[in-house]
This record gives C-alpha cells, structure tokens and sequence, in this order.
C-alpha cells in the first residue's frame, strides 16, 4: 500500500516537475498586465540580498558563514542616497515606463553626481557585473602582453565562457577581452589563477572594493557566480564603474565591438578531436549597437541575482553611466531599461544631483570580511554540496528546482505516515 503512494507521489511530481521545466509557449499580448516593478520603499534589503533560491551559497563543510556586510552610520554619497525607494531631483520629471530592476542609479561617470536613484544602498548580488572589480585588479597587477597556456580546470568553468580551451595561448590582454567582452568565467578563472588562486584574488578586490568605499560590496568569487556572503549595490556599481572610466584601458576593452579570438589545439587523449581555429569575439552589450554614443559595460545574471546591468554614453561630452540590479528582464530587456534611463539623465538639468560618488569616507579596518559562527541549520542543508548559480546564461531549472523539493517533501511524508501505520500494527 505505501508503495504505491510513494510511486504515485514520485510520477504525480515528477509530472509537475517536467511541467514547469518545459513552460507552455504564452503568446505575447499588447494588453497583457505590465510587470509590475519591486516597491522597496520599507527597505528590505538594507542588510542583506534576499534569500538565496539553491544552495550557491550554503559554505563548504567546516567554513564559517559570513555574517551580512556592516551598514554605515551614515549613507555613503549623501544624505539623501539613505532613501530605499525612488530617489529624485526637485521637480523632476516621472521617470521613464517599463524600469523593473529592484534598484538603480543614475550618475555622472566624469563628476560622479548622482542625478537619480531607486534602493541605491540596497544590498543585491552583482552577478557578473563584479568582473569590474576583477579587471581593475588585473590591470593592476598583471602584464597584458605576457602569454598564458589555459589548463583544462580553467575551460571546464561553470557558467559563461568566451570558449577557452586546454593548452590553448592567451595574452591577458586576450583574456581581458573574453573576460569584459563576453563575461567569460573561464577567462576569470586564468586571471585568478595568475593572480595567486581564487580565494587569494578575493581578498584583493574585496580590499579594492573598500578602499573605494563601496562598503555594500563583497566578493565570494572572481567571476561573479554566487557564493556565501556575496554582496553589492547601485551605488557600489556606480562607484567601481566611475574609478574604472578613468583608467583607459578598461574603457576601450568595455567599448570594443568584435575582436579576434585565439582558438586551441585538439587533445590528444580525445579520439578524432581536432584543432579549434581564431574566432570572433562579439560584445555582449545590446547598448553598444543600439543607443547614440554608448561607450559599453557590462552585463551580468545569475539564478539568485536576476539581470545586473552597468552601461554608459556620451552626449555631446556629457558622459552618464547607469547600474541595474535585481532586475528582469520584462517587459523589456535591461540594456533598453538603461537605455530609457540614460534618456532621462541626459534630460535633467546639469546641475541636478541627489547625491555623489566621490562623497565617500575611508575604509573601516576589516570591513570587507567580518565573520560569525555558523547559524543553526537544517541538517540536510548543512551535508549539502555547493551548487553555484550560473552566471550571465537565464535558464528555465527554477521551476524545475521547486518541483523536485515538492516531491521530496511529499515523499518523506508519505514514508513517515507508513512508518507511523506499521508502528501501530505492530
């Protein structure tokens, strides 16, 4: 008897799980609801992002749990960036249809006036959009003419890749390149390694990142793939975008359109493998293509964080950045959101401002990395595998993902409720 209703509940979700995995094609409708965009006005992410959706940051056995990033006394930019809902100039005007990114800020890259925000300290994982951070510490550190051999742990990196392969030679420069230009997890990954391993690279641009004081930000791993602890903002974003325009490598690497990529040699230990030739490298940016005088960025997107977007333009040699985070992509993408909200920061008076990115405060000692005890959690939980989130590729695995915990569940309670009648019988 049990059998069968475990077998029941088994196919009955799995049903389910398949459903949600494979959803129906909906036709679009011009008189379909519109999105509807998160109201943070009573600040629920001051301190922390929202739950995680898997396991991409449950820590490794016997590692502590990072406690959230601290909040400052006061709000780094000024005193009107404290806000969690729409920040604006005095009588400025409503602000564009379709922004349905949890937060946002709108700033002057050269400046750094902050001329419009939504949630700007609100705390939300950055997903590839951290990649910023690692490209200022690799040009930092690194010779861009030096030629690396990539080994087969660094092609097998989850997540976007620019297509790296085992014994294939790169220059940093190339992997620059892969890393801004197509968010390659795989060219991160050769950049860390360089740069003395990922925990080592880490720690430096954590250490970069409250030197700048973006004192939301930490880091979990170089490429932006969720981990434990991993922490961003608007504002943050804003910050390390309006550093990493001055150094102009960077902004010529994020500006580059298509660039030739190095292929790899075939593997002899694979049968009939063969030589994989140059390619080219496209630019994942939608604006660089399609909005006058874009000058790039950077996208980002994983399971937990949704799309985070960083881009920029020139009008006329006024050059305005804008950052997007926990944002989707409905109803339209969220390079068209930017590109709206560009539209509107060009349109404001050039004296408007809310606030700024160079109202900033020294680093606090430690900030970047304080550490508690483990809190109390599910035992099944607590023996679980890492399974990281992947970056900047959307999937459809969520439904699926809530379907298999829903069988799960139900299977353990059909098991407890035999487990209870056979108790009895006996």
């Amino acid at each position: 008897m049990c059998t069968a209703i475990v077998s029941g509940t088994l196919l009955a979700g799995l049903s389910v799980s398949a459903a949600g995995a494979i959803p129906p094609a909906v036709p679009s409708s011009p008189t379909a609801t519109p999105f509807t965009t998160p109201n943070t006005d009573n600040c629920p992410n001051r301190s922390a992002p929202a739950p995680a959706i898997d396991l991409s940051e449950v820590p490794q056995p016997g590692d502590p749990t990072p406690s959230a990033v601290s909040v400052p006394d006061e709000p780094v930019g000024g005193p009107k960036l404290d806000g969690c809902g729409v920040i604006l100039p005095d009588d400025a005007p409503a602000l564009p249809a379709d922004i349905a990114a949890s937060g946002w800020v709108v700033a002057d890259i050269d400046t750094g006036d902050v001329l419009a925000a939504k949630d700007p300290h609100g705390r939300y994982r950055p997903a590839s959009t951290i990649k910023m951070l690692l490209a200022l510490v690799a040009l930092g550190e690194l010779d861009l003419d030096k030629t690396v051999t990539a080994t087969a742990e660094d092609a097998a990196m989850e997540g976007s890749a620019v297509g790296i392969g085992k014994n294939g030679q790169y220059t940093n420069r190339q992997l620059m390149q892969g890393l801004v230009m197509a968010s390659g997890n795989d060219a991160a990954h050769v950049l860390a390694r360089q740069l003395g391993g990922d925990a080592a690279t880490v720690d430096k641009m954590n250490h970069l990142a409250d030197t700048l004081g973006a004192h939301d930000t930490r880091t979990a791993t170089p490429s932006g793939l969720d981990g434990p602890g991993m922490s961003s903002s608007p504002f943050d974003l804003a910050l390390i975008f309006h550093t990493a325009m001055k150094n102009p490598t960077f902004a010529e690497l994020i500006s580059t359109e298509t660039v030739q990529f190095p292929g790899f040699p075939k593997d002899p230990a694979i049968p009939d493998d063969q030589d994989r030739p140059p390619f080219a490298l496209a630019n994942d940016n939608q604006l660089l293509y399609n909005y006058d005088g874009a000058l790039g960025g950077k996208t980002g997107f994983t399971d937990d964080a949704r799309h985070t977007y960083v881009g920029g333009a020139d009008h006329d040699g006024r050059r305005l950045m804008v950052t997007l985070m926990g944002a989707e992509a409905q109803p339209i993408r969220p390079w068209e959101q930017a590109a709206r909200l560009l539209d509107y920061g060009f349109a404001l008076d050039r004296d408007a401002q809310v606030g700024s990115l160079e109202d900033l405060y020294p680093a606090e000692e430690g900030s970047a990395a304080v550490l508690a005890a483990p809190p109390q959690q599910d035992s099944a939980a607590a023996t679980s595998s890492v399974v990281a989130s992947g970056s900047d590729h959307p999937d459809n695995t969520l439904a699926l993902r809530a379907g298999v915990g829903v069988v799960g569940a139900a299977v353990v309670l059909v098991l407890v409720l035999c487990a209870r009648r056979l108790s009895r019988r006996r």
